[in-house]
């Protein structure tokens, strides 16, 4: 596994406004699919990704981060309790209420939605989406030589 660190977005728990969680789903014509449940947590309800950054496998200007279990979590019971998705939802959403009551942000409703949803992954057929995605690079980074 790579153990270097690409990229750190921080994100203050005061702009969390939704998290969904569920089933992924697909675009109808998308011919790389992936079975799975994940989670999707949004901190900029008013903003959409551009057209550029949907088709660009490589861009981070998303104003969402989407996380899924890890492939190997029932490899171990200590690893698939650090790995476990509903936990980390559940803490996330109080620890991000608690974040809104103590500093609101103004013009914004403040609190986080959670929804129980299928969660849309975009993946298309050409030739960067599908180097992007049999790499997993729009939902699951590729790991060293290794890609989950």
């Amino acid at each position: 596994m790579m153990l270097k660190c690409e990229q750190v977005q921080r994100i203050p728990l005061n702009l969390i406004d939704r998290v969904c969680h569920g089933a992924f789903s697909f675009p109808p014509r998308s011919l790389i699919m992936r079975e799975g449940e994940g989670m999707r947590v949004y901190w900029d309800r008013l903003r959409e990704p551009s057209f550029i950054s949907r088709w660009n496998p490589f861009s981070t200007d998303y104003p969402y981060c989407t996380f899924t279990y890890h492939p190997v979590k029932d490899a171990s019971k200590r690893f698939a309790t650090l790995c476990e998705l509903q936990n980390f939802r559940e803490q996330l959403t109080q620890a991000a209420q608690k974040a809104h009551a103590k500093k609101p942000v103004p013009g914004k409703a403040n609190g986080v939605l959670v929804l129980n949803q299928p969660i849309l992954i975009e993946t298309y057929v050409g030739l960067m989406s599908v180097i992007g995605n049999q790499n997993k690079l729009g939902y699951c980074l590729a790991r060293g030589n290794i890609g989950f």
